[in-house]
């Protein structure tokens, strides 16, 4: 174990991401843990208010993660310093991506059904860091033999190839799959290959007047999302908690 840990995670410098996903995690689950007291009235918690402002927790997180960033790198990847500022990173990324719906959508949406955007961001950078930490490399480069490292065309030649199966992917509508395509080649090729989504751009370019095509984009993705929307969404109310309900308009009377 303590060889292993100091071939993979001390020797290659790997110590602060792993003190910044761990710090980054145990935010987020830290602060989804108050607000849900918070929203249940429970605990000694409530939301700060100052002269009846809401300041969000994305606020300090800013600050946080402008501090670890630029911290970390004018330390470099070793030494004490380096893991200081790789947690105070973390905990300002968790603070951050915790209300990453807010930023997108410029509004509260955090008990809302776009709320749940900011669970899936949190949970995909969480899958990122740590496939980083396993020894993945951004669009695949761990997988150039030491040969083709030392050939800088067989380099730049592996990240044109990767990226254009991560655009594609992207282009066809398949974003998580492009995300995770950056680290694992593979997954960006199944997205490359596979039928777009209906509403993706690549569709509405390429399946105008394919109707074959366009009609099994469709049926495809129904089915996917009729399987797969249940278990996402209660995974999402396990780890973030589940949105408000928005109560139904009264019924017209004849």
């Amino acid at each position: 174990m303590g060889n292993w840990w100091h071939t993979n995670i001390a020797e290659p410098g790997k110590l602060p991401l792993l003190l910044a996903l761990a710090a980054f995690v145990l935010t987020f689950a830290v602060t989804r843990t108050i607000t849900r007291m918070i929203r249940a009235g429970k605990g000694p918690f409530r939301n700060i208010t100052p002269g009846g402002v809401h300041i969000h927790h994305v606020v300090p997180g800013v600050v946080l993660t402008v501090v670890g960033g630029f911290g970390a790198v004018a330390v470099g990847r070793h030494g004490v310093a380096a893991g200081v500022f790789a947690v105070i990173f973390g905990v300002g990324a968790g603070l951050v991506l915790d209300e990453f719906a807010l930023i997108l959508h410029l509004d509260d949406v955090y008990w809302t059904e776009e709320g749940r955007q900011s669970v899936e961001v949190v949970v995909l950078t969480a899958s990122l860091v740590v496939l980083v930490l396993a020894g993945f490399s951004p669009l695949g480069v761990d997988d150039v033999t030491d040969e083709e490292q030392q050939s800088r065309l067989g380099v730049i030649t592996s990240y044109v190839i990767n990226f254009c199966f991560v655009l594609i992917a992207l282009f066809k509508g398949k974003t998580r799959m492009a995300v995770l395509g950056t680290l694992v080649p593979f997954v960006a090729l199944i997205g490359a290959i596979r039928l777009a989504r209906p509403t993706s751009m690549w569709a509405k370019r390429f399946y105008r007047n394919r109707h074959r095509a366009r009609s099994r984009a469709v049926l495809r993705a129904y089915h996917h999302d009729v399987r797969w929307a249940g278990p996402r969404r209660k995974f999402q109310d396990l780890i973030g908690g589940a949105p408000d309900r928005v109560p139904l308009p009264p019924a017209r009377k004849p």
